[in-house]
């Protein structure tokens, strides 16, 4: 069974940055990307999707920089798990991963960044504040929606169950 890629791969007219597309985002979060159209599916909806198919790959072939994005989400998402491996409460939890989103983080080019050989680095200063905005507004929205995938009347639901049992890696982005 092959991973699952974005759907956004299909968009051509997106900026990328640092290898990452620019994609819209359905939020209130403020930040570079465009809001995307309240109905549709945006990537953040996609990751937590894909997130339960694409996380047991270990190798994914990458057929655009929305797959970038849909990477990085991933494995925020496995970092946000781990930080949540104690069971806490829904409002814990939300506490818990929006310190995390705003947290000092790395982007793709920071000597600190766990996938720099999948990502290419910004080329000047003002493309790194962006993919740094980017990268943060995407950081807190899924903070803000992974609890609500999560728990089920303020108790963790089979979402965060079947992923009870493993071992995530808590290594930071």
């Amino acid at each position: 069974m092959p991973a699952y890629h974005s759907a956004f791969n299909e968009l051509t007219d997106l900026r990328s940055v640092g290898s990452m597309a620019l994609l819209p985002i359905k939020t209130r979060v403020r930040g570079p990307s465009p809001i995307a159209d309240p109905n549709a599916e945006d990537i953040i909806d996609e990751a937590l999707n894909l997130f339960r198919a694409n996380v047991l790959f270990r190798n994914f072939e990458i057929k655009g920089d929305a797959d970038r994005v849909l990477i990085y989400l991933i494995l925020f998402i496995t970092e946000c798990l781990g930080k949540l491996a104690r069971n806490p409460s829904l409002r814990e939890a939300e506490k818990i991963l929006g310190t995390l989103a705003l947290g000092n983080f790395a982007i793709p080019g920071d000597a600190t960044f766990p996938l720099n050989a999948l990502y290419t680095a910004p080329t000047n200063k003002m493309d790194a504040d962006l993919l740094r905005q980017y990268v943060s507004q995407l950081r807190q929205e899924m903070a803000i929606r992974l609890p609500n995938r999560i728990y089920e009347n303020d108790k963790p639901g089979k979402w965060w169950m079947c992923f009870q049992k493993r071992k995530f890696m808590n290594k930071s982005l």
